[in-house]
């Protein structure tokens, strides 16, 4: 079976930094590009880092450019999103997700194809 497990999230001050950890299990990784995704109560799903293209150029909206930075370790099968700066709008419940490599999917979530749990990110002002 296919598995991400999304960790790592918590409640940290304004302007404090958390690192979110995706390991995946159960699919050849180098076969799929892995990306990161929020959505906050009330409201639709969104990219945060996704592979953009087949350059491996990532892919961040404005909000988060500069202060979320995705990185990977191969060896380990793992993705992480470095978050600092946070602010309270950053409080979601984040998710990673994978797609087949190449596809171009991101930042369109409802095109990937396998999910993790979630893991709640709060940020107090």
């Amino acid at each position: 079976d296919v598995q991400l497990q999304a960790s790592g999230g918590g409640v940290v001050q304004a302007g404090g930094s958390l690192r979110l950890s995706c390991t995946v299990s159960g699919l050849t990784f180098d076969d799929y590009a892995i990306g990161w995704f929020r959505q906050a109560p009330g409201k639709e799903r969104e990219g945060v880092a996704c592979i953009e293209n087949s350059d491996g150029v990532t892919w961040a909206p404005d909000s988060v450019k500069g202060r979320f930075t995705m990185s990977s370790d191969n060896a380990k099968n793992a993705v992480y999103l470095e978050m600092n700066s946070l602010k309270p709008e950053d409080t979601a419940v984040y998710y990673c997700a994978a797609e087949k490599r190449y596809a171009s999917s991101c930042p369109i979530w409802y095109e990937y194809d396998y999910w993790g749990q979630g893991t709640q990110v709060t940020v107090s002002s």
